[in-house]
């Protein structure tokens, strides 16, 4: 074989191998467009469920705080139920 075909099909194996990375690279960057709008939405999801829970804390201690005095109220609610319909209380 000649230097200058050897030369030549050198050339045309780099323009192949740059090609074809080339290609792989353009697949890459599309997978990726679609990973950053999925983020995106992701992100903005997360914003709005982060400010609905800003009101989080002070509507847990107004839950908690009914649900003490249900728990104080609901034994003898309870009790007086059995009575009125005639159960043992134990």
């Amino acid at each position: 074989m000649s230097t200058g075909l050897l030369y030549g099909l050198s050339v045309v194996v780099v323009v192949a191998l740059v090609a074809a990375l080339g290609i792989y690279l353009l697949a890459v960057a599309q997978g990726l467009k679609a990973i950053v709008s999925t983020l995106a939405e992701v992100t903005f999801g997360a914003r709005a469920v982060e400010r609905q829970l800003r009101a989080a804390p002070e509507n847990l201690r107004q839950v908690n705080a009914g649900l003490i005095d249900a728990a104080a109220v609901l034994p003898e609610l309870s009790d007086e139920i059995d009575r009125r319909c005639g159960r043992r209380t134990g």
